[in-house]
């Protein structure tokens, strides 16, 4: 079999199991198999797929139409200019997310050297993305569990940032190292009785620690807020992800803790999805 037939054939599969992109995910999906990108996929469907690499490819589909997110199968996530190792363990990087990013890069044009810090680090994404674009930024990330801390340090290493991040294994709580000119934070924020009805994706494969945000949805980020502002330099930035229907009821919370709102920004579905402030 060649591999334009076996990417028919994989997509086929998906498509019975009600899978949103099938033949994207057979293309990547048999990338993976023959360890070749999708660009070589694309480029050479004639050549023939060994059966041992058919067999492979088979069980990925399998999994993936079980619900099984790619990202996973593929151990590897793709976020604003890099890519990101990635394993059961993490919540998988999301567009979305990018908003963080790319807030912290327009405030801080004029910025030779600064302090950040990541409250809930998961896989790296956010600090990772930032530090390689601003290349005399300091970074420090904390999270409660030691496997996302272990995935960030590889992440920071194979992407050249290593030497300029610490981690720190601590509870939002517990954390009072230090004095920060930026922090950035995208916390649990799914109201518990609603993680259920999430995509099977979602629901049934990441790690419930990175989704549940309490029975209102804020207990999490009420913690990052208030420690935050005991962590902050006065004037300092703090760029928080929120979810789509909690801005008001963030935006209270921050004043509350004295801070002034600079900005809200949408997530590519027009969800309010980031909220840009300064500690006064």
């Amino acid at each position: 079999m060649n591999v334009n037939l076996a990417i028919i054939e994989g997509s086929k599969i998906l498509r019975s199991k009600f899978v949103p992109s099938p033949l994207l995910d057979a293309e990547i999906l048999l990338a993976k198999t023959i360890n070749k990108d999708r660009n070589y996929i694309l480029l050479n469907a004639s050549e023939p797929v060994s059966k041992n690499d058919l067999n492979n490819f088979y069980k990925l589909i399998e999994q993936r139409s079980l619900g099984n997110p790619v990202a996973y199968l593929t151990k590897k996530k793709s976020f604003w200019n890099s890519e990101f190792f990635i394993t059961k363990d993490i919540l998988i990087p999301r567009p979305d997310t990018e908003l963080v990013v790319e807030n912290v890069l327009r405030l801080t044009k004029q910025k030779s050297k600064i302090n950040i810090l990541d409250i809930g680090v998961g896989s790296g994404c956010i600090i990772i993305s930032i530090l390689k674009e601003r290349k005399n930024f300091l970074g420090t990330g904390i999270d409660i569990s030691k496997k996302c801390l272990n995935i960030t340090k590889m992440n920071a290493i194979n992407l050249g940032v290593g030497s300029r991040l610490k981690l720190y294994k601590s509870n939002v709580d517990k954390f009072n190292l230090g004095k920060y000119d930026l922090v950035i934070s995208n916390p649990p924020y799914i109201k518990t009785n609603n993680i259920k009805f999430l995509e099977k994706d979602v629901f049934e494969f990441e790690p419930r620690l990175a989704l549940d945000g309490g029975l209102d949805g804020l207990s999490e980020i009420r913690k990052v807020i208030k420690k935050t502002s005991e962590l902050i330099k006065r004037n300092g930035k703090f760029v928080l992800e929120i979810g789509f229907d909690q801005k008001n009821k963030v935006i209270n919370l921050l004043k509350r803790e004295g801070f002034y709102i600079n900005s809200t920004h949408k997530d590519l579905g027009n969800n309010d999805r980031c909220i840009v402030c300064t500690k006064i």
